[in-house]
């Protein structure tokens, strides 16, 4: 694969580890349908009790039956939304939960592949977590005090545009490139 080709070349000049990844979701946020559940039901609950005050209709039987379906069905419709539908499920999700659950995913990512053993301990992970739409780049100790954050940061720019347009493997050669001319300029060579 390309990918692979890249980073081992980007690997080969640098002397530093490098792991990329694309991930569907970082999390299973099991809460997001429910949130979209309860939201239905609350929107639908309004717009029933609004509907019984201006039409004023007769109650029968079958009205509570009425209501119970229309507000259940609006909330279950959301629900399945927020299953389905990825942009949808975002707007239950707070920015601060994504931010930490990428983070933590690549934190498990980096132990699970022990890129802390390699050495001089100089690795990086790039992951792209692609319903969170975010990126988070983790180095291991070897590269503190040589790259800082705002530096990352400049990486993960690279990366936006080709993130934007859902062409994430494009996204993961244009941080290969700059990573590898970042470390060079920091001085890491093989």
């Amino acid at each position: 694969m390309a990918i692979d080709r890249r980073i081992a070349s980007v690997e080969a000049r640098t002397g530093v580890h490098v792991l990329a990844a694309v991930v569907p979701r970082s999390d299973s946020y099991v809460e997001l349908p429910w949130k979209a559940f309860a939201l239905g039901a609350s929107l639908s609950g309004f717009a029933v009790v609004v509907a019984d005050m201006w039409l004023e209709q007769w109650v029968t039987s079958a009205t509570a039956l009425l209501h119970a379906v229309a507000i259940l069905g609006s909330a279950a419709a959301c629900a399945l939304l927020a299953v389905f539908v990825p942009p949808f499920a975002r707007l239950f999700l707070r920015e601060a939960r994504s931010h930490a659950e990428v983070k933590q995913y690549a934190e498990s990512l980096l132990l699970r592949h022990e890129l802390f053993g390699t050495r001089r301990r100089r690795a990086v992970l790039i992951l792209v977590s692609r319903f969170e739409r975010r990126v988070e780049i983790v180095a291991d100790i070897g590269l503190h005090g040589h790259v800082g954050d705002a530096e990352w940061r400049q990486v993960i720019e690279t990366m936006a545009s080709h993130l934007r347009d859902a062409r994430p493997f494009h996204a993961l050669e244009a941080a290969m490139s700059a990573v590898e001319s970042l470390l060079v300029s920091k001085g890491f060579h093989a």
